[in-house]
């Protein structure tokens, strides 16, 4: 068995392989993404797509990578009924065989467990949300989803430690550098990784900022900050 890696696909999208090599695709936006590395035909295996809320950048390709792949696709009830109804996912391809899951409730899938957690947001179809995914060794990461900032963070932190936090940063749709940071108070991640930036003209265009507050602020949280197509490795 080797490491976890955790691939940044751009934007909010993420590709984590265990050390059981199971893979994790979190809210794929890869057709039509400027700043994806990769098309949709390298992707042929896949054991969990994750959705955090249903938007076009977040969830566009989530149903194309189920159907070519094992993957279960985990999300809102009201999101995986427009993914059936609209794009013919089948419910064995839905979590809880077609139903899906809400806030507070966790799934395990071949080992993994993944528990939905709230986020403030907006969505086309249910609500948004966030993950606490738990892979088979233990290891545990958050990605927290197209959020603001909220007191429920701290509560996270208390039920599960953390090893690596994936938080938005982009501002105007999202947490901002500021917000971000103090999240990471609350949370006690002992590594984050941040995302939603740079994609859109209007959003921030660089870590930098967030990377040297952090560093200042919360010095004992590792700031990794990711190319996109850039693969981190984590030894768990």
């Amino acid at each position: 068995m080797g490491n976890i890696s955790i691939r940044w696909l751009s934007h909010a999208g993420f590709r984590i392989n265990s050390k059981n090599d199971k893979t994790i695709i979190i809210d794929p936006w890869i057709v039509d993404n400027p700043l994806c590395p990769i098309s949709l035909d390298e992707i042929d295996s896949a054991d969990i797509v994750a959705v955090t809320h249903d938007h076009f950048d977040h969830a566009a390709n989530a149903v194309d990578i189920a159907k070519k792949t094992e993957a279960i696709v985990v999300c809102m009830p009201e999101t995986a009924n427009r993914f059936k109804s609209d794009l013919g996912l089948p419910d064995k391809k839905v979590v809880f065989g077609g139903t899906g899951m809400n806030i507070g409730g966790s799934a395990i899938i071949e080992g993994i467990t993944i528990t939905m957690t709230q986020a403030f947001h907006s969505s086309q179809t249910g609500s948004p949300c966030g993950y606490i995914i738990k892979l088979e060794n233990g290891t545990t990461i958050y990605h927290a989803g197209d959020t603001g900032i909220f007191e429920g963070m701290k509560t996270l932190g208390d039920l599960y430690s953390i090893d690596i936090a994936l938080l938005p940063i982009g501002s105007c749709f999202t947490m901002d550098t500021v917000q971000a940071v103090h999240a990471l108070k609350l949370l006690r991640p002992r590594k984050v990784i941040p995302m939603h930036y740079r994609t859109f003209p209007i959003l921030e265009q660089d870590a930098g900022r967030f990377a040297g507050l952090a560093r200042k602020e919360v010095p004992h949280v590792e700031v990794i900050v990711l190319e996109p197509g850039e693969e981190y490795e984590y030894s768990g």
